[in-house]
């Protein structure tokens, strides 16, 4: 996943500024330059097709290619480059690509001048709308939380993927990740309730240890994040798997119950009720049967789930069933301005499913936190597939 979240970045898109002795694209009401030796070619519009499965199942529609600011451009053509090695290799579930259709603008995008960057978007993609195009949007961050490489009092272990933890078939003929019990036979994986009464204890799969559960619940959510460890150094985590069990949004749970009001329901509000009743917040977050298991980070991060670092407003996860991995994503008309603009898709979530459904990486640090923590946004998305691809798809049958 992405990290569960997350995994998953820029609505806001970070200037990376060309050379003044370079060309400079035309004015942002009109059709950008196109790059060099690429010319536009004529895009049919297509009737949206049922709901299904996937992209191609839900509906492709061909829409009109929107100008983007420079700025926003040039950032996501730097995100767009870091994906090219993991998209032309993968196998995309939505229907929409093959890994061979990304190669020319790959080749493209890693020698392009990041003035001609609206143009690239402008011109090499197919913009698709999937099913009614309508996206829900929230966000996440990479957190710090205190914590330590051995046991402490008090504190609670951080574990590593279980040896254990395997894709099966069930008895019900269903395939998923489970366990094989002592008679041979597939079944769930054990619950975070489960978990956290011991039912990985003495087997070595301790990463570290987190000084407060709470945090540690919350990191899970996010997919990824930092422990800054009782010696002052800083240990790095990212996603390395989950137990298969379903996600429960405990927000949601306490809207239901009436305890924290409609649109009060933020990271924070959520924390603080649970650390106002401790007894009652334990039996909340064990209402979401999801474990999130971790490993150590050494490289630069966090991690996606492509592989490659994903980036402070400028990546998001998505569901690989109706986004490709590695395509950019333009969100617009959204009631939260900052999710507006050019994002790629270079993260998954155990949450984002479904079509138009994306959560959009912030980075870390105190206003990442507050942005991403009360995100939850209404909009509109489109899908950007390499020119060509969205006729292809509206062709199957």
């Amino acid at each position: 996943m992405r990290l569960l979240a997350k995994a998953a970045t820029a609505a806001c898109l970070v200037l990376l500024s060309a050379c003044a002795a370079r060309p400079t694209p035309p004015p942002e009401t009109s059709a950008p330059a196109p790059p060099p030796n690429q010319t536009p070619p004529p895009a049919p519009v297509p009737p949206p097709s049922p709901a299904g499965r996937n992209a191609v199942e839900t509906g492709v529609k061909i829409e009109v290619p929107r100008v983007l600011k420079q700025n926003e451009a040039a950032r996501a053509l730097a995100a767009f480059r870091t994906s090219c090695g993991a998209v032309t290799a993968r196998t995309d579930a939505s229907g929409l690509t093959q890994g061979s259709d990304w190669r020319p603008l790959c080749a493209q995008a890693a020698s392009l001048d990041p003035s001609f960057a609206p143009g690239f978007f402008y011109y090499g993609f197919d913009w698709v709308k999937v099913g009614d195009g309508r996206a829900f949007a929230t966000g996440y961050y990479e957190p710090e939380i205190e914590g330590s490489r051995t046991p402490r009092p008090g504190y609670v272990p951080i574990y590593r993927l279980p040896p254990d933890l395997v894709r099966c078939t069930k008895q019900d003929g269903t395939t998923g990740r489970g366990r094989i019990d002592e008679t041979g036979t597939c079944i769930l994986y054990y619950t975070r309730a489960e978990i956290e009464d011991g039912a990985l204890a003495g087997k070595g799969l301790e990463l570290a240890w987190a000084k407060d559960p709470v945090d540690l619940f919350f990191l899970e959510i996010q997919g990824s994040g930092r422990i800054r460890l009782d010696d002052g150094t800083v240990m790095r985590v990212g996603y390395a798997g989950q137990n298969g069990r379903d996600y429960v949004a405990i927000g949601r749970l306490l809207r239901d119950r009436g305890i924290l009001p409609p649109g009060g329901a933020n990271m924070q509000a959520i924390k603080d009720w649970i650390r106002a009743n401790p007894d009652q917040g334990r039996e909340l977050m064990r209402q979401n049967l999801s474990y999130v298991f971790f490993k150590e980070l050494t490289g630069p991060g966090p991690l996606g789930a492509l592989g490659v670092p994903v980036t402070p407003r400028a990546s998001v996860a998505t569901d690989p069933n109706y986004v490709p991995l590695g395509a950019p994503i333009y969100l617009h008309k959204a009631d939260r301005p900052e999710v507006d603009g050019l994002w790629v898709a270079q993260d998954t979530g155990g949450a984002i499913k479904g079509p138009n459904r994306f959560d959009t990486f912030w980075g870390a640090g105190p206003e990442a936190v507050a942005i991403a923590g009360g995100m939850s946004a209404a909009g509109e998305a489109l899908i950007l597939v390499p020119k060509g691809v969205a006729a292809r798809a509206l062709a199957q049958p």
